[in-house]
């Protein structure tokens, strides 16, 4: 028997034993908070809780960051109001998605993915920077956000959130759940979105949002067996995605390939199937093994005026993983292989850019932790690609804490990936541009695979400040590309060029968070961000477009006392200070359809209060860019859109200007 175990049952002996009529209740209560950061996890992870997700609309993932620093949000174009996400100054592709750890968004879906998971399905986020576990494949550069949805073990009978906003979007989510038998549980998980009206608040002639339709079904079970050691999970999902966006007077059944109005059209539908299967020896608990298997099918139809543009990937996924120790549990393994399976079936206009992908790929991760002040996890895998060929990947993340309350991280690690130049870049088809694939040699559109390597270091301190608690952060990291499918806006308004790198492009991205609890119950939030995101182009070396090299993020959060039967005010208030972006390249358009080299800066706020009246119902309103900041031109050559100088993929503030919106949340326990 160990110090500790003999120091707890001789505490727990000495305490005095009290008649039950004698003993007052007491309560003891921690509040969670709606971000959380670990001092003793190795990775430099933060996770957002299903308390932080409510603080704003949230409809969909892709609008799940906005109360968080260390995402940045951002629209792709005027036209279809998609929002897009970079971490450590890189876009999304660069970053390994994935929903409880099955890769979700990737390939087809890169452009729109986010949007697909409802925001009141989500249990949490996991927020990982720098390069991810090798365990989960070789793709991830930049960092890793993992989803956790709802468990259907933990979750209540029945959910509803209704949402309208004054961008005429309505929204409707409801959650259905189930015990079936002592280990089966299942849920239900349905949601429906419209957006019903045309705006056009810029007077450009042009829809400021899409009209919009979805339709979202899940239906999850789950198997739980303590005695056995075995939990299971199988998922069913289809959804169904229509957009429809252009010129105010642009009428689908008439002027659809045709040169009468400007117009497209996404249509898009999905069906995922998926089962992970995990068992915990019972003689051995520290040792489990894990199976996880996904199938999904992606359908996009789509044209933008005269571009056309098709995509259907089918693909399959498997990763077999087991985790058990080394002498003791202060050393671990993760050893396992995956297979990766994708056919697409792509086309560009009248081109055929087919193709399928197969890999399959072994890995070893393992971790050394004291149980004290220093972790370590160092992983490699190899894997054989029918297009990348056959390669390695290291991976290396490290923890120390030098003093109390304190944390110093380090990582380092390598990924590999082929870029999906037209699936990523879609709302280039939204312009008059043409592509240009300079390079034939490579395998991938003709290009060789995107290769980058990723270190990173971070430190946080807790301390008292004035008698309240308070943190600080900071975090430097650098992604160093030996290879880079270039997609360069640079050269000419009216081309896209698309080539493998021939010189460096870097990104240094440094940011520093500092964040206080002003009064009981009263939180400030902050972070400084600096981006050195460079590309050596054709034509010269530039920042990268539509990536300021200046961020501010500041928000403020309030709740009351919870009263009686739980009846609270929450306030909350986001703001964020943009500085400069670099702009493509517009010098040869007439003037009117011209941009300045570098945009002018400019600062977002959002805010919600949300009243709950009990612990089954609240109600919440809401803003977001509250100030009315609005781009000045959204659109170039709106006036003459199959011109050559048409161009609505030029967007680095928002076009729509105010929007308010009102919901309401209901549940049965």
């Amino acid at each position: 028997m160990n110090k500790k175990a003999i120091l707890l049952i001789a505490v727990f002996l000495s305490i005095p034993m009290f008649s039950q009529e004698n003993l007052k209740e007491v309560k003891i209560t921690k509040k969670q908070k709606g971000i959380q950061k670990s001092y003793t996890v190795t990775g430099n992870t933060t996770i957002i809780t299903s308390k932080e997700l409510l603080k704003a609309a949230c409809c969909n993932l892709a609008e799940s960051f906005e109360t968080n620093p260390s995402i940045d949000v951002n629209f792709t174009d005027a036209l279809t109001g998609t929002k897009q996400i970079k971490m450590l100054g890189l876009t999304s592709p660069y970053l390994m998605i994935t929903e409880e750890n099955v890769p979700s968004v990737r390939g087809a879906s890169q452009a729109y993915g986010l949007s697909f998971t409802p925001g009141t399905w989500v249990e949490s986020i996991q927020i990982t920077k720098g390069a991810g576990s090798v365990v989960n494949g070789y793709e991830s550069i930049s960092g890793q956000i993992n989803t956790e949805l709802i468990k259907p073990i933990n979750d209540i009978p029945f959910f509803l959130n209704a949402y309208g906003s004054t961008d005429s979007r309505f929204e409707l989510n409801t959650h259905f759940n189930t015990k079936l038998s002592d280990k089966w549980s299942s849920s239900l998980f349905l949601h429906g979105n419209a957006r019903v009206s045309k705006m056009d608040k810029n007077k450009d002639g042009f829809l400021d949002n899409p009209l919009a339709k979805q339709i979202n079904v899940l239906n999850r079970y789950q198997y739980y067996d303590e005695e056995k050691g075995l939990v299971s999970f199988i998922n069913f999902r289809y959804m169904n995605d229509k957009k429809q966006t252009g010129q105010l007077d642009f009428n689908p059944n008439k002027d659809k390939g045709t040169t009468n109005f400007w117009g497209s059209e996404i249509n898009t539908e999905r069906l995922d199937i998926s089962t992970k299967t995990g068992y915990v020896f019972k003689d051995m608990p520290y040792q489990s093994i894990g199976f996880q298997n996904a199938f999904n099918i992606h359908d996009q139809n789509s044209y933008f005026g005269l571009n056309q543009y098709n995509i259907k990937q089918s693909s399959y996924y498997s990763n077999l993983i087991f985790n058990s120790i080394i002498s003791n549990t202060m050393n671990k393994f993760a050893t396992g292989l995956n297979f990766t399976y994708d056919k697409y079936q792509e086309f560009v206009n009248i081109n055929d850019y087919s193709r399928a992908d197969t890999s399959i790929g072994a890995f070893f991760e393992y971790t050394y932790d004291n149980a004290d002040n220093f972790s370590l996890i160092l992983g490699s895998r190899i894997d054989n690609h029918n297009r990348l060929g056959t390669f390695v990947t290291p991976r290396l993340h490290a923890r120390y804490n030098p003093w109390d309350k304190a944390v110093l991280r380090f990582s380092a690690g390598r990924g590999k990936r082929s870029a999906d130049i037209f699936a990523e870049n879609q709302q280039l088809f939204a312009s008059s541009r043409t592509f240009d694939i300079l390079d034939s040699n490579g395998k991938i559109y003709g290009l060789n695979p995107e290769i980058a390597w990723n270190y990173g270091i971070s430190f946080a301190q807790k301390f008292s400040l004035f008698g309240k608690s308070a943190d600080v952060g900071f975090d430097f990291y650098r992604t160093d590309f030996q290879n880079q499918a270039v997609v360069d806006l640079m050269q000419s308004p009216q081309q896209v060029l698309i080539y493998n790198l021939k010189g460096k492009s870097i990104a240094n991205t440094m940011q520093f968070e500092f964040n206080y609890e002003l009064a009981q119950h009263f939180n400030l939030r902050s972070a400084y961000k600096f981006y050195d995101v460079n590309t050596d182009y054709l034509s010269g070396k530039y920042q990268n477009p539509l990536q300021a090299k200046h961020r501010f993020f500041g928000n403020l959060e309030y709740a009351t006392h919870i009263g009686e039967k739980g009846k609270q005010w929450k306030f909350d208030y986001t703001f964020n200070w943009i500085g400069q972006q670099q702009l493509p390249n517009t010098m040869s358009n007439p003037v009117n359809d011209r941009l300045p080299e570098f945009s002018k800066s400019y600062s977002v706020m959002n805010a919600q209060i949300t009243r709950t009246f009990s612990s089954t119902f609240e109600m919440y309103v809401g803003g977001e860019n509250i100030a009315n900041y609005k781009q000045d031109k959204a659109i170039l050559g709106s006036e003459n859109p199959f011109g050559p100088n048409f161009d609505a993929s030029i967007v680095y503030a928002p076009v729509f200007g105010q929007m308010y919106y009102a919901g309401l949340r209901f549940k049965i326990k």
